[in-house]
């Protein structure tokens, strides 16, 4: 498939003014070093580094497509950036194999890209008939094909039910089951007709019947809430003190990891009744918004992938002891 001539005609970033303002205190530094964990396309990453001229890119994504995309739409800033294929919890080593010590200001635009959506064939979509694939990873092995072959009943239930949040969950874990052993199930359009057939219409006018399910697949092929449990705290603690992370959530599920991490470490850790607070035990992190920011109706309008986004952010205001 060849390319958009203008990848901004394909992806828009959510909240990039909103993002910017808040990473931009920790930004303004000579010499910043800006992780942007989820570089997709590059969208935010090229509005950081047209606002901030004198900071440093350090672009992390599993994605090899989205890198090349990426690394063709920053090639205008040179030596500026760096460009590392790896899943968003290696942060520290994708840094430490830059010789950075430390970073300024952290980005994470989760959930499914726009790059991986618009491609049919990467199988992400409920709405076109793909190949069952979903990794955002094209080098893994791990597919949603193998996981609708192999994982058990119990297995494809449990999945539905934490990752997607379906109240149908083993209903339609049965009929995967049952409908697998009748002929292999490789394309969504099967997967989408196992699911419809086994939902009651009354349900079926709530919405899509499939979303949910191909949601859990995607983030058991991919990992994502593991990876996410550990890439929070890894980048809380590569930031220097007075450094800034902004966090896009879609779903409650990533939400409440990044919640429950930020808040956290935005609270004393002194025992109740201690007379005299401790530094060792100081918050690290002050939260720069009050609970989850939401897109308002404008960036709504202008952009339907921002409907769902929670955003938080948070500077670094002590290190770790």
């Amino acid at each position: 498939m060849s390319e958009p001539t203008n990848h901004n005609d394909i992806h828009t970033p959510v909240l990039l003014e909103r993002c910017i303002e808040l990473l931009g205190p920790a930004l303004e530094r000579p010499g910043a070093i800006f992780v942007d964990a989820t570089l997709g396309m590059g969208g935010h990453s090229a509005g950081v580094l047209e606002r901030f001229p004198e900071a440093v890119l350090v672009g992390l994504d599993r994605d090899p497509e989205a890198l090349a995309i990426a690394g063709e739409r920053l090639a205008r800033f040179g030596d500026r950036v760096h460009l590392v294929h790896t899943v968003y919890d290696g942060i520290r080593e994708a840094l430490d194999g830059l010789g950075f010590a430390e970073a300024d200001g952290i980005l994470f635009d989760l959930g499914v890209s726009s790059l991986q959506l618009d491609r049919v064939e990467r199988g992400f979509s409920y709405s076109k008939d793909a190949p069952l694939d979903m990794r955002m990873d094209g080098t893994s092995d791990l597919t949603a094909e193998v996981i609708l072959r192999e994982y058990s009943e119990a297995d494809l239930r449990r999945i539905f039910r934490e990752y997607g949040e379906e109240k149908l969950a083993a209903r339609y874990a049965q009929k995967i089951v049952a409908a697998r052993e009748q002929e292999p199930l490789t394309r969504s359009g099967q997967l989408v007709d196992v699911i419809t057939k086994a939902t009651p219409v009354a349900v079926q006018r709530q919405g899509h019947p499939a979303k949910r399910v191909f949601q859990a697949l995607r983030i058991e092929v991919n990992q994502e809430l593991a990876v996410l449990q550990h890439a929070i705290p890894a980048a809380i603690d590569a930031l220097r003190v007075g450094g800034r992370i902004v966090v896009e959530a879609y779903q409650s599920l990533e939400d409440r990891i990044v919640k429950r991490e930020l808040q956290a470490r935005s609270v004393s850790s002194a025992p109740p009744g201690l007379p005299v607070e401790l530094p060792e035990h100081r918050p690290e992190l002050k939260l720069l918004i009050r609970g989850a920011e939401l897109a308002n109706d404008d960036e709504k309008a202008a952009n339907p992938r921002a409907t769902p986004v929670r955003l938080r952010a948070a500077e670094r205001v002590r290190r770790a002891s």
